[in-house]
């Protein structure tokens, strides 16, 4: 397990952007990183390019060398997937908390300060997450409902107070924080999960937070720490969504049959498949149909072993 003490006296916290050929929208990102409140020798950014084969380094070096007061560094991993590029964004990290955020995305003002003052006032927290909105610059489509908006945007608001997190719940990985000694007790991200390239497979925040709560680690809600996803027009294709559904029953087979829990994990399918058609007399046909659409696409991924 890699050893990750050292701490860096000047940086309190690490933000983490993981990109994989989104230069135009990670420039979004970083502005909305440029203009955050908390004091900037006491943060720093890490852009892990993850293999782009646009112009992800270029811009990013632009931006740094433009906002030369801020600490905004540049690294490569060339192993495929996001759980390799958080990984090595923690490796690189000096702050004492680390926090994850992704390229497609915006970030509020007093984010950074949010999370530092969060862990600051609690010390018995080792993890937190902040708030999440969707933002639909193409208009919200007549199928969404908030069952299938989940898989999509993650929406996340558990009201105004810092507060631990439901039980039910774990943050977002587009809005996650960590302090950097937890990574010494929990381990890294599972790299068997997690997207890699145009292969959307999740999962690998689930498994980690898995981890974190078999040590009985406190997570935190951080109302303050606000993530608006930008959700673009070619996430909301009925293509994209089949794709995303498959990869997410692919997902939950994989943790399954790492744990042992593959049995188990087809029973609360058909339990989910039950709810899934209760569900559908009470919303819009359009609604009942992506609802359809989700179920049947993930229990393709679940029960189909050569996916």
């Amino acid at each position: 397990m890699k050893n990750y003490s050292y701490i860096c006296p000047m940086i309190r916290l690490s933000l983490v952007i993981a990109t994989y050929n989104r230069a135009e929208q990670l420039m979004v990102t970083l502005g909305s990183v440029a203009m955050q409140s908390a004091e900037p020798s006491l943060w720093e950014c890490i852009v892990v390019d993850n293999n782009s084969a646009d112009d992800t380094h270029q811009r990013v070096e632009a931006f740094a060398k433009e906002h030369n007061k801020l600490n905004i560094r540049y690294i490569f991993e060339c192993n495929q997937g996001l759980s390799h590029a958080r990984n090595a964004g923690i490796a690189a990290s000096s702050g004492d908390i680390v926090a994850f955020i992704d390229d497609d995305e915006r970030i509020v003002e007093e984010f950074i300060e949010a999370y530092i003052e969060l862990f600051d006032s609690h010390p018995d927290a080792m993890a937190a997450g902040g708030k999440i909105i969707a933002e639909d610059p193409a208009g919200r489509p007549h199928w969404m409902s908030r069952y299938t908006e989940q898989p999509i945007a993650n929406p996340m608001d558990f009201g105004g107070d810092v507060r631990l997190f439901p039980s039910h719940r774990i943050p977002g990985g587009g809005n996650m924080a960590m302090r950097r000694r937890l990574f010494d007790s929990v381990g890294d991200f599972n790299t068997s999960l997690g997207r890699t390239g145009k292969r959307l497979l999740g999962g690998e925040e689930c498994e980690l937070f898995e981890r974190i709560a078999q040590f009985e680690y406190k997570v935190y809600y951080v109302p303050r720490a606000v993530m608006y996803h930008i959700i673009p027009e070619e996430k909301l294709t009925r293509d994209y969504f089949v794709r995303l559904a498959t990869n997410i029953g692919i997902s939950h087979r994989t943790r399954a049959n790492e744990k042992g829990h593959t049995a188990m994990l087809y029973v609360r399918e058909i339990l989910k498949w039950v709810a899934t058609l209760l569900l559908c007399v009470v919303h819009r046909p359009a609604q009942a149909q992506y609802l359809l659409i989700m179920r049947r696409y993930i229990s393709k991924g679940i029960f189909t072993k050569n996916n």
